[in-house]
């Protein structure tokens, strides 16, 4: 039987969207508390607002876009998230205080949201179905490797050229990803025809998609332990003396990461999501757990190995589950859903988890984190592994029947 093609155009233009986006997200996560400190002179105190308004304001319009692409589609809200992303990238050129480029970060949040619940519920749409898991695994590779491309870019441009060079390549960016939006084909599908839900979801429901709230619980206790990688690793880094290791720690990761995508996307769709997920997420919490222990480069590079083996392979097998327990035209909302329980995992993990380090230090955290990286596989087990175990059985059973 012969596969359904999965590298079409329009899976390539929303990926790359995607990836236009998140280079911009993490290259400004990275060069604007520099930016803030050395140009508006901001206090270290206010330093952590401009990342956490920025995700506050992603979270809050992402269930409004997953409910505005059941209504406006999906193309037309990604497109005005990726062009409100696009004004927003260009005022990064005339921002002369602290208090306006909060503000901007507001109205980037927005864009951000808007645009990157609209790519995850796209890609679910253009993916055949029997490729579902192999190809969110390699969408999901785009977004990882915005996480190498987007802060080596930043902090290479800020040594050399300075802020402005950053801003202006996030403002091509931003134009690429418009350019790809606008050529990408997105196959509507419409409640009427898809389900047996005639009449549009009310209260929460329209914000919300409840079969996919236990797998994007489970993805917010992911995402709280891999913020201590996210937000302090290249500090640690620089407290163990590793500095020049640091700078090939998210490199290592994404070798590893595009080592393993042509196997566990195709083992999540042939043998089941817990045969990826468990071994996904033990990766994780060994590589947590190397960091606590790293006292030279090599373990300390190992670690993100480790890392990069789990938490990417998480992420886009966790989405995968996520759109899977939707209708076709909810996809949308259950993007958003799983998204701004993984973003508050995020941002909350960023937040206490800088409260920890303070007492603890920063190999007490990650100690913890890998504690919790553990934790995890219980959470998934009980809230969604064992159910996804028994239609596997049931279904194999129904096969055999045959």
């Amino acid at each position: 039987m012969q596969k359904s093609k999965l590298w079409a155009k329009d899976f390539l233009a929303v990926s790359l969207t995607s990836f236009f986006v998140f280079v911009i997200f993490y290259m400004l996560t990275v060069t604007l508390p520099l930016f803030a400190t050395d140009e508006l002179h901001a206090s270290k105190q206010s330093l952590g607002l401009i990342v956490t308004i920025f995700l506050v304001s992603g979270i809050v319009f992402r269930p409004l876009a997953g409910k505005w692409m059941t209504t406006l589609g999906q193309k037309k809200v990604l497109l005005i998230g990726v062009l409100i992303f696009l004004i927003g990238s260009i005022l990064y050129m005339n921002i002369h205080s602290l208090s306006a480029l909060l503000l901007l970060r507001v109205l980037h949040g927005i864009g951000f949201g808007m645009s990157t619940t609209a790519t995850g519920a796209i890609v679910a749409n253009v993916i055949p179905e029997q490729r579902k898991g192999e190809g969110m695994g390699y969408y999901a590779t785009f977004m990882n490797l915005a996480m190498v491309v987007g802060p080596f870019v930043g902090l290479t441009l800020t040594n050399t050229l300075g802020h402005t060079a950053v801003f202006t390549v996030a403002v091509v960016s931003s134009v690429l990803a418009v350019v790809c939006s606008l050529v990408l084909r997105v196959p509507e599908v419409q409640a009427s025809s898809a389900t047996n839900e005639i009449q549009p979801a009310k209260g929460l429901a329209a914000f919300f998609e409840y079969r996919s709230l236990p797998i994007s619980v489970a993805g917010l206790v992911v995402a709280f332990s891999y913020a201590s990688v996210i937000s302090f690793v290249s500090i640690y880094a620089k407290e163990m003396g590793f500095t020049q290791a640091s700078s090939f720690f998210f490199v290592v990761y994404a070798v590893c990461l595009l080592a393993s995508r042509p196997f566990t996307g195709k083992w999540f769709d042939q043998y089941g999501e817990n045969s990826v997920v468990y071994p996904s997420i033990l990766s994780l919490a060994i590589g947590i757990f190397l960091l606590s222990q790293a006292t030279t480069s090599w373990v300390f590079l190992l670690a993100g190995a480790f890392i990069g083996l789990g938490f990417g392979t998480i992420t886009s097998s966790f989405q995968s589950i996520a759109v899977k327990k939707a209708s076709p035209h909810r996809r949308g909302v259950a993007t958003a859903t799983f998204f701004v329980f993984f973003d508050s995992g995020m941002g909350l993990g960023s937040f206490l988890l800088g409260i920890l380090s303070t007492a603890a230090g920063y190999k007490g955290m990650y100690m913890f984190c890998s504690i919790i990286a553990l934790l995890a596989i219980a959470v998934y087990l009980v809230l969604h592994g064992r159910k996804s175990q028994k239609q596997r059985i049931i279904s194999q059973n129904e096969s055999l029947g045959k």
